[in-house]
């Protein structure tokens, strides 16, 4: 540390702004994980409002409205939701596919047997919803939409989790973020294999020698953004016109995406050290090489981050608080009725959600821990894993995202009723059992205290 940053510590950050009285509070709290499931909820409120109102015809055939290109016999359009669901949240897949491949390489993942524990509880918490939902619609209309109660809804997960404070172990965070990662890639499977129209084989070449491409450009060193960009609408192009759902796009470029910085830490300190060495003064405009070089280093800290977190940073409040609330307001009206209520596909996935995802979620976790395949960490006590796994049966987004692509009007409109029922059930559930939990082991703690008080003062009496 120079003698001018010694004398003033604020010459060691940026400048600031009047603005940066507003943006920075406004920027800590948009960072709170709890913001996006708030925001997801009032989506939901509003779209599910609305469609139990007197605007509804109108409010449900705005998302029908046909946008695209059309010239001559040549037409590309598609309904608006359609563009939400099937491009918009490409981007939201995207996002999935690096938060896996960031804990695969530097995350609770990274851990084989601590990764276990989340990829088997992961695997009931889909299989056993998915079972219950196939027995009880067997050989009836609604038997294609198994793929409904498989998905857990991160963001009201991990906003339920707030709810609770200190009542939710840390531990019991990191499982869920964990589960739900694994969940979401579980069902972007179910989206490519169960609910894919009849595969264009030319096409799927065709984007699949897209991706090869880019990992190509990748291994060249190309780190221009705009060349990824235009190559993944290409790509996504390819893919959809293959007939597998083109959201499958975003995953294979997220699992693509370098999760090393460029320039290593070493090189970034030796760059910042030749910019250091120029002595004070106004000598970094024109073409200079002190320009150059300070330009170098400004190349190099932007470089430093991987383009995994990098990626991740920029485009995570957009998918948060942008693309997830429009696909609710765009999916989640649904008009609720008596009738709608006893509809067998909406008490299947009321079923499978409420009882299949923690019942799946605790008996496959403790298998993979009887086997010794898994570990489980001593603050995951059983009953915290229960409460996680109500929680777990939010399936709120993707579910709706798989209903669109199963069912169709009345049938839809059943599973949409379902997994709002079921989301509601899960949610009350989950917090009132953690709630309860939370309050045992607080009480523990203070009867544990008092005793262990009450020896040390008795300690110097018996010393007597």
């Amino acid at each position: 540390m120079d003698q001018d940053q010694k004398a003033d510590p604020r010459l060691g950050r940026l400048p600031r702004e009047p603005i940066d009285r507003f943006t920075r509070p406004l920027a800590r709290f948009l960072r709170i994980e709890t913001v996006s499931g708030a925001v997801l909820l009032i989506a939901a409120m509003v779209a599910f409002g609305l469609s139990n109102s007197a605007w509804a015809d109108g409010f449900l055939a705005f998302w029908d409205t046909p946008i695209g290109l059309r010239a001559g016999s040549f037409q590309f359009q598609r309904p608006l939701r359609d563009w939400i669901n099937d491009g918009l949240m490409t981007f939201f897949f995207f996002v999935v596919a690096l938060e896996l491949k960031r804990e695969l390489v530097v995350g609770e993942l990274r851990e084989p047997r601590i990764a276990a524990l989340s990829i088997a509880a992961a695997a009931g918490g889909m299989l056993a919803p998915a079972a219950i939902y196939l027995v009880l619609q067997f050989g009836q209309p609604g038997e294609h939409g198994w793929g409904v109660v498989m998905a857990t809804d991160t963001a009201f997960v991990i906003g339920c989790l707030a709810l609770l404070g200190q009542n939710a172990p840390r531990r019991l965070r990191v499982f869920l973020l964990s589960l739900a990662v694994v969940d979401d890639i579980g069902a972007i499977l179910v989206v490519a294999i169960g609910y894919s129209s009849g595969v264009g084989w030319t096409a799927l070449a065709v984007g699949i020698t897209g991706l090869a491409g880019v990992y190509g450009l990748r291994q060249l060193g190309i780190r221009s953004l705009l060349v990824y960009v235009l190559a993944g609408i290409l790509i996504w192009l390819a893919i959809d016109a293959s007939g597998i759902h083109p959201t499958v796009t975003g995953v294979a470029l997220g699992l693509l995406t370098p999760t090393r910085g460029w320039v290593s830490d070493r090189r970034l300190r030796a760059i910042l050290r030749r910019v250091l060495a120029y002595p004070p003064g106004n000598h970094w405009s024109g073409d200079t090489e002190d320009r150059k070089l300070l330009r170098s280093a400004g190349k190099a800290t932007r470089e430093a981050l991987a383009p995994v977190e990098r990626l991740e940073l920029i485009l995570h409040p957009w998918v948060a608080l942008g693309v997830m609330p429009l696909f609710a307001l765009a999916n989640a009206g649904v008009h609720v009725s008596l009738a709608g209520l006893a509809n067998p596909v909406t008490l299947a996935v009321v079923i499978g959600f409420a009882l299949g995802k923690p019942v799946g979620i605790l008996a496959f976790a403790w298998l993979a821990v009887r086997s010794g395949m898994a570990v489980r960490p001593r603050a995951l006590g059983w009953g915290v894993l229960a409460g996680g796994g109500m929680l777990a049966g939010i399936g709120f987004t993707m579910a709706l995202f798989i209903a669109e692509l199963a069912f169709k009007d009345e049938l839809l409109q059943a599973a949409k009723l379902g997994i709002l029922v079921a989301s509601v059930i899960s949610a009350a559930g989950g917090l009132s059992l953690l709630a309860w939990l939370g309050h045992i082991g607080r009480r523990r703690a203070a009867i544990a205290g008092a005793a262990d008080a009450g020896q040390h003062e008795i300690m110097p009496l018996r010393a007597l």
